[in-house]
């Protein structure tokens, strides 16, 4: 019988495991179904750029199959049925029923908006196009009418990459950025130093050791009492998984996300593969945080499982170790903090328009890589770092 795989998730992760699937089984003469919302490839990467009003290409799911053997079906899944193996998939014609074999599971994460109150209903997300096109018009607005008040809330390397932008693009408005933490805490000093110097260059407005207790249609309020006027208010502080794998029945960990063994395999169904965001992931250093650098390579090493499982072998353990902290400083400067396996800081950093360079790399690689990957199998050891002893565990982005 032909095996069927089924990809939920048209992201980093579920495109190079969709891809990788097709040419690994190929000679097993598996069907392979890559299924998302919507045919456009979102490069999350870019998103601070497309709200501060930047365009971005217009890549698209098929055209990154294309003569790969994936299938795409553009559809939403609603319910997964772990233990009957189908997923229901809503579509423009109605419900549908897709049975696997497999199922690699990469539907991601959003934004954590229902923890402090007010951000649903007032702030902005990054969580997708058309989530960034809308705050990129409130910014458009607010430059039109002559100046405002834009906060963002959350200094991790998310939070730092929009503030820099938007001031950059937008060098009429204040921005203000909140978090607890100091912008770069988890870089070294010299880099941290360096990402510091460059927001105060932009104008960027740093409050770092704060708590936002409330998000108001015309203000951040923070502990105390304190109120931040906001015209605009983004949010980037945290994000959770989508309730699908816990709907499903899988075990997934405190914050929505499966489970997975040493070779990224469900703990509870291990016919399913779950990776990037989605994943609970741990190495022996700790436990992986959600990026593309993580993400990509998982995805690729859950497509090889399910390819050596279909031949009857068993998997190889996943294993993976951070190579960088790539931070755009707008269009025209940037950090990169190279760090250990565990993601804390080695002694080596790169900043300027050598850093710019480097970030565009990395930022516009994918495309490029899912390309290859239709025609050669590349090896996972390229894009991770593996060995080496920790230090400390990995800090989130």
């Amino acid at each position: 019988m032909t095996p069927t795989i089924v990809v939920l998730g048209g992201g980093y992760t579920g495109v190079i495991s969709a891809v990788r699937l097709a040419r690994r089984t190929r000679r097993a003469g598996a069907r392979v179904i890559l299924v998302n919302p919507s045919d456009r490839f979102t490069e999350r990467l870019r998103l601070h750029q497309l709200a501060a009003g930047q365009p971005l290409a217009g890549l698209r799911i098929p055209a990154l199959l294309d003569g790969g053997g994936a299938e795409f079906v553009r559809g939403r899944a609603t319910r997964i049925d772990a233990e009957r193996r189908e997923v229901h998939v809503e579509d423009a014609g109605g419900e549908r029923l897709l049975a696997y074999d497999y199922l690699v599971y990469a539907v991601g994460a959003v934004t954590d908006t229902g923890t402090v109150p007010g951000v649903d209903a007032h702030a902005y997300t990054l969580d997708g196009p058309e989530a960034a096109g809308r705050l990129a018009g409130r910014l458009a607005e607010l430059t039109r009418r002559g100046g405002g008040t834009v906060a963002v809330a959350g200094s991790g390397l998310t939070g730092v990459e929009a503030a820099a932008e938007i001031a950059e693009s937008h060098p009429g408005l204040r921005v203000v950025l909140l978090g607890h933490a100091e912008p770069g805490s988890m870089m070294g000093h010299r880099a941290r130093r360096y990402l510091r110097r460059a927001l105060d260059r932009l104008g960027v407005e740093v409050r770092a050791g704060v708590e936002i207790t409330k998000v108001l249609p015309d203000a951040v309020e923070l502990g105390g009492g304190e109120l931040v006027p906001a015209d605009a208010c983004l949010w980037t502080a945290g994000v959770v998984a989508a309730p699908l794998a816990r709907e499903a029945g899988l075990t997934v960990d405190a914050r929505g996300r499966v489970v997975v063994d040493a070779t990224l395999a469900s703990v509870s169904h291990p016919s399913v593969y779950a990776v990037g965001d989605a994943a609970a992931v741990r190495q022996g250093w700790g436990e992986i945080h959600g990026t593309c650098q993580s993400g990509i390579p998982a995805g690729m090493h859950a497509a090889d499982a399910i390819a050596r499982r279909l031949r009857g072998k068993k998997p190889r353990p996943f294993r993976f170790g951070y190579f960088h902290q790539p931070v755009s400083l707008g269009r025209r400067d940037a950090v990169i903090q190279f760090t250990r396996p565990d993601d804390s800081p080695g002694p080596w950093h790169l900043t300027g328009r050598a850093a710019v360079a480097y970030k565009e790399a990395v930022t516009s690689s994918p495309a490029g890589l899912y390309r290859l990957s239709r025609r050669t199998v590349i090896p996972i050891r390229l894009l991770s770092r593996t060995g080496g002893r920790a230090n400390r565990p990995a800090a989130g982005r």
